[in-house]
This record gives C-alpha cells, structure tokens and sequence, in this order.
C-alpha cells in the first residue's frame, strides 16, 4: 500500500520540524515521520543527564507543535528504507509513503570510529533515551560507591571529545562533583570521583579561538577536569579506557562525544554519501543527481556562499528547514528555487556555572566569562521550542545557577547501571 503527499518529510528534529512548521503556515499537505512522538533539543542532553534541567523541558510532542496545522500530519513511526529517484520511503509495517518532494531530516548518530568496545561499552549522548540512561549510571555509580569504604580507589569518568558536548558534559559532571555530591553525599566521596576528558586534537573546542580554547581549558582544570589532550582511546571496556599512548584510565563510565555520522538510513537511499556518510547537497538544499528530493540538518554537508562547510548545529538545521520549505513552496506553484544564505551565529560552549565561551556572528565577536554565560542562556532558550519548555528551563537555570542543588531527579535503575 502507498499513500501519496505533497511533501513527506522523514525526521522531527530541528531541520524537519522548521520545514513542517513553515509549509503548514502555507496549507501544504504534508507527512512528517519520526520514530519519536516528540521532538528534543539536542544541544541541552547533557544538562538532562546531570539534573540540570528535567526531560520536559528538551522535548515537545510533536502533534503539540503542529495541533493548529490541520496540512500536516504526524506519525510515529519507524523509516526502514528510502528510495531518493521514486520519492518514497517505507516503515516497519511495510507502508510506502510517496512525496512530490521528500526531505530527508534523519539527524546523525555517534560516530565510534571503529573504536574497539566503544559501541558496546561508551555512553553516547545523542538522544533522550541516552541522557536518561547516562544519568540513572551515574547515580547508580555513586550509591555503589557511596557503600564502599573510605579507603576504595578513585571513581572515574571519561569523556571522549573536546568539542563543545564533550567540554559541556565534561564542565557539568566535573560541577556536580563539586558542588552536589558533598552535600548529597560525602565529601570523602566527592574527593574520589574525577573526571578525564580526552581527544585525539591538542586543545579542547578546536573550531574555536586560541582565546577561547585557553579560557576553556583553564577553567575546566580549575573545576578539576584531568585532560588528556593529544592522545586518542584506542581501546573502550568495561572497566575502563585504553589511551594511544599506553595510558589506562579505569573507569565505570565512559561518555562518548566523538563526533557524528548520517544514520544508516541514507546508504540505502541511493544518494551519493560524502563526509561522514551525510549528503553532499546543492547551494539550493536538494540532493544531487535526483530531483525533487532535499537532504536537511545532520544528514546533509551543507556549506555557505563562500563554499565553506557549515557545522552540525541546531542554528545551521532549523535555518536549512526554513529555506528547504520556501524552496518546496517554489517547486510546487511553479516558482524558482534560491540558494541557502546562512545567518552565522558564531559557536557558543559552556563551560560551566557563570563560564562560556562565545564567537558571535561571522566577524566571531570573542566573549569569555558571565557575558558569553548570558549569551549562552539567551540563544538556548531562544531555540528552544514551546513557552512552557522556555519558562520551565529558565526556572531550572535560576535554581540551578544559584544555589548549589539539583531540583530535577534522576533515577537509578538496574537496566540502566553501568556495563559490567
């Protein structure tokens, strides 16, 4: 069985939900497809897995964002093939669902590098289901270690990645150990725990400023994070890491940053893949050598009016949707196709409590401290979707930025517990 839409689009992430959003504004019937029922933001996991803010306030449900547009229909469902020259693709159940235009907005998954037990034994933080799971291990973590005497080893966390979610997640754990576990559990337990951060690259946040890295970097050694920068993980256990330069770190936990690939979805698809597996697209969104097919966001190499390949960020995808969906409205009355023009923001991490880096705009206006930490809030909640979510995440922050608790719970459980 086929069912037949002007647009389908597959993915409810940032980029899917902008061209959804936009083509409903104008009455075109359109399917969006996600295995999720919601939509989440992505760049905020982190702050889910160590209680910053709770699950709610990244995720929307994705018939709450389109309730008011009656053209767009969404199903939860699972895309186990795409066929990019006939438009369609097909879900578990066998249905095929044909678009005038298809969009592919998959999104990406963590990219292990062929990495020995990394796949098997790395917590990787790309999904809800993954900062859930990250955080009920880490406090499994510390109540099994809170049982053991004052004299027992050193309770270690690895993250593998400099770039911005692996110096955020590294910055948030490091502050949790700092400030909430003496105070939820020991300082003797506190004393314990450290967190390595590790990459192959020389410096953390490389896309960034000298300035930047150095402001990075110190504050990170000053919250107590030990970087191991320079040498990669050659090797992830159960019980730890393998560096390239013969170092071990033992270790229950192991947070993967890494880096991102396209989902598996595109290799069947017929499309040509570029670097890390994504889509090499026209200056105009569509994928090449077909027509009428459009690859978005984390599936798509994109790059600027100078030919300069744009990153994987939440600004480049939901801006990628918006342009995608005046594009489509063009093919379907007859109009004419324009090249994306990106607005660049700049990059932004945090590093931690009142401590950011920001390179704003395309000249990379340079902030470091409370500044970038205020540019930082005021562009996350801007990109966050629904007012609820943006009201609740700016009490979560005052809560949590000014006082020294955690007033989102994450629940140990045994599915969840470190690999052993």
């Amino acid at each position: 069985m086929t069912e037949t839409y002007q647009v389908v689009i597959v993915g409810g992430g940032f980029a899917g939900v902008a061209a959804a959003r936009d083509l409903g504004r104008k009455g075109i019937e359109v399917l969006l497809i996600d295995k999720n029922n919601y939509h989440q933001f992505q760049p905020l996991l982190y702050q889910v897995a160590t209680s910053q803010i709770g699950v709610s306030e990244v995720s929307r449900p994705l018939r709450a964002i389109f309730h008011r547009r009656r053209s767009v229909r969404v199903l939860t469902d699972e895309v186990t093939a795409v066929d990019a020259a006939a438009h369609t693709v097909t879900t578990v159940d066998g249905t095929t669902y044909r678009g005038e235009i298809l969009v592919l907005a998959a999104g990406a998954e963590p990219n292990f590098f062929n990495t020995p037990g990394a796949q098997e034994h790395a917590y990787p933080l790309y999904s809800l289901l993954d900062a859930t799971r990250l955080g009920g291990a880490m406090v499994n973590l510390l109540d099994r270690s809170d049982r053991e005497s004052a004299g027992a080893g050193s309770v270690n966390i690895v993250v593998v990645g400099g770039g911005p979610t692996g110096v955020e997640t590294a910055g948030a754990i490091a502050e949790n150990i700092k400030y909430v576990v003496p105070g939820y559990f020991s300082t003797a337990l506190a004393a314990r725990c450290h967190v390595h951060l590790v990459d192959l690259v020389p410096s953390v946040l490389g896309a960034f400023s000298v300035k930047s890295q150095t402001y990075a970097r110190k504050h990170l050694i000053k919250a107590g994070v030990r970087l191991h920068m320079g040498t990669g993980v050659t090797e992830v256990r159960d019980d730890g890491v393998t560096l390239a330069d013969g170092t071990t770190i033992p270790s229950k936990i192991v947070v993967w940053a890494g880096g991102l690939k396209a989902g598996d979805i595109l290799s069947g698809s017929g499309l040509p893949q570029g670097r890390g597996g994504r889509i090499d697209v026209r200056a105009d969104l569509t994928a090449p050598h077909v027509d009428g097919v459009y690859v978005l966001g984390d599936a798509a190499n994109i790059t600027d009016a100078r030919g300069a390949h744009l990153p994987q960020l939440g600004s480049v995808a939901q801006q990628s949707g918006a342009w995608a969906a005046r594009n489509i409205h063009a093919d379907l009355t007859g109009g004419t196709r324009e090249p994306f023009r990106y607005t660049d923001k700049g990059y932004m991490a945090m590093v931690g409590r009142g401590a950011a880096v920001a390179e704003i705009g395309r000249k990379r206006v340079q902030m470091q401290g409370p500044l970038a930490f205020i540019a930082w809030l005021g562009v996350h909640v801007a990109l966050l979707s629904g007012a609820r979510q943006k009201a609740s995440a700016l009490l979560s922050w005052a809560d949590d930025y000014l006082t020294h608790t955690r007033s989102h719970v994450v629940l140990g459980h045994p599915e969840v517990a470190p690999k052993e």
